[in-house]
């Protein structure tokens, strides 16, 4: 391989933009793997209603980060930026170009920014806070978390009790208050990183989730859902597509409604992908239409965005 800098191309978009149609062809054409940065898409029993590549994709270009866990399996998006760093070391020394692609905002800048050094949680702590909080509500946890670490018990959501917990674990693990741990520090990392985002017009990519909201169920998302439903509680399933329809297995809600409302729940996760997204001046947006304005001008041997 020639000596010189790597690059890392990043597509990126919301959900239900076009990222998988678009990242076989740069795959193709850069002879690079994808390496998936979708949070979801890395548990094997969940397929459909993550939007998981087809059988047939997954032969036609090797991906990683697919279907490589278990529903119990802890990971973070820690652990993610420690992987996908030692994945690109060695991809790095056959090729100079790899492609990443996906839509989970915080494993995507764990890889391109880097992540605060977080103690890892055990096991048996998530387990008894969990416990807790199942017993006792939320109230008790903010609580431990206002005395541990008042600094951050003022910025987080106090209505978020996922984000509440999470604090509190970390507390516990280090020893230390969360808010001293996040120094948001950029990284620097030893190859190039060029984002491509993929964006539509607001009407055009909320009918496309609908669209492919029905074609889910017709695919036998319901099936999944059911399949699932005994790991409910595990985080891995407090998930878009898969909580809902749990709200129907237990009689809170009729189908037709869990639908509903997983369209809506998907619309609004689009939203706050975007609203995330934007903030990063280095993306390059394009309309997914324009696929060959990518590839071609764009992308070639030596030339990444360059004006």
């Amino acid at each position: 391989m020639e000596n010189k800098t790597p690059t890392l191309i990043v597509l990126l978009g919301p959900t239900g933009v076009g990222k998988t149609a678009l990242s076989l062809r740069l795959a193709e054409r850069l002879n690079s793997p994808v390496i998936s940065a979708d949070s979801r898409q890395f548990y094997e029993a969940l397929r459909i209603g993550v939007a998981a590549p087809a059988k047939e994709e997954l032969e036609r270009v090797r991906h990683y980060f697919v279907g490589n866990l278990q529903l119990t399996d802890y990971y973070s998006a820690s652990r993610f930026e420690t992987d996908v760093l030692h994945l690109l070391h060695q991809l790095f020394q056959t090729r100079d170009t790899v492609l990443m692609c996906g839509g989970s905002m915080l494993y995507l800048d764990a890889v391109c920014k880097g992540i605060d050094d977080i103690p890892a949680i055990d096991e048996q702590l998530r387990a008894d806070l969990r416990a807790l909080y199942e017993k006792e509500g939320v109230d008790p946890i903010r609580n431990q978390l206002k005395l541990l670490d008042p600094v951050f018990y003022k910025q987080v959501d106090l209505q978020n009790h996922k984000r509440v917990i999470h604090a509190l674990e970390i507390c516990l693990a280090a020893g230390k208050p969360y808010s001293s741990l996040r120094k948001n520090e950029v990284k620097q990392r030893p190859f190039k990183i060029v984002k491509i985002g993929l964006q539509r017009d607001r009407d055009e990519l909320y009918g496309r989730i609908n669209r492919r909201v029905d074609e889910m169920m017709a695919q036998g998302l319901l099936e999944e859902a059911r399949a699932v439903y005994p790991f409910r509680r595990l985080n891995a399933l407090n998930t878009v597509g898969y909580k809902e329809l749990f709200k129907y297995f237990s009689g809170e809600w009729t189908l037709d409604f869990a639908v509903d409302k997983i369209k809506q729940h998907t619309r609004l996760y689009a939203r706050k992908q975007m609203t995330w997204f934007k903030r990063d001046a280095e993306i390059r947006w394009f309309h997914p239409d324009e696929a060959e304005a990518i590839l071609n001008a764009y992308i070639s041997k030596n030339k990444y965005f360059v004006q």
